[in-house]
């Protein structure tokens, strides 16, 4: 009797599991997505261009990614942020994941970034990952080095993932970096460290790559304040115009 209850409890549980799964996951994905049109709402209403620098709320990011071009297939393998209030990176605020991959990056990206097979393959589902991301990042305005790169990620993930646009504000750390030193020619993040004196322990690991960034950030808007820009718009008038120094 109890062996052909359990067999009965079993065949139930095959039977509607599927609909529950689904019914769960939809749930799951509408909550996702209300939450992230939330912040977008926010995104819209905040007023980031005329703030004080120092008053701004940053997020430094960096993705690890496994080539160059998510339309052909390559993969977000990892992100990694700090938080930055004004001139101040709080140490505490990050945020770091590894991301489940679909197939087996070059041997060449696993040297490069660390990572292992079986990190990536235990690690949680891009969906998840960024969703928890953008809880972290809210409507702060996201910084980059060499944001191009991670702009044609999270725009291509969001969309694939939450079916949404990206909206997020994401400035590159050249944004300042050619105000506040135009007469050097500071490209990679290593060559910018070098000039800055900014300690580097280990590169191409997305969290490590954040802090670093966010280092650079900092001495970049306190040096842009001491050149008299207060301002994004402040900075975005003074590019506007052409110019390759301050006067």
């Amino acid at each position: 009797m109890i062996n052909n209850m359990v067999q009965l409890v079993k065949q139930l549980s095959n039977r509607l599991s599927p609909n529950v799964y689904t019914s769960v996951q939809q749930q799951s994905d509408a909550a996702r997505l209300s939450h992230l049109r939330q912040i977008q709402r926010e995104l819209k209403q905040e007023d980031v261009l005329d703030r004080p620098l120092s008053e701004l709320s940053f997020i430094i990011f960096d993705l690890e990614t496994s080539g160059f071009y998510p339309d052909k297939g390559d993969q977000i393998l990892s992100i990694g942020a700090i938080k930055m209030k004004g001139f101040d990176i709080l140490d505490e605020e990050i945020f770091y994941s590894t991301v489940k991959c679909d197939k087996k990056p070059s041997d060449e990206i696993l040297t490069l970034t660390g990572l292992t097979t079986a990190e990536l393959m235990d690690a949680p589902v891009l969906v998840d990952v960024l969703s928890d991301f953008y809880k972290f990042i809210g409507h702060s305005t996201l910084v980059a080095h060499h944001a191009h790169h991670e702009k044609k990620f999270m725009s291509h993930a969001t969309w694939q993932t939450l079916r949404t646009t990206f909206q997020h504000r994401i400035l590159d750390t050249s944004f300042l970096t050619k105000i506040v030193t135009p007469t050097k020619n500071l490209v990679t993040l290593d060559e910018c460290c070098a000039y800055y004196d900014i300690p580097v322990q280990m590169r191409h690991h997305a969290l490590e790559d954040a802090r670093v960034t966010a280092q650079l950030w900092q001495k970049n808007i306190r040096l842009a304040k001491e050149k008299g820009f207060e301002t994004l718009r402040d900075v975005y008038a003074y590019l506007a115009k052409g110019r390759t120094a301050h006067s």
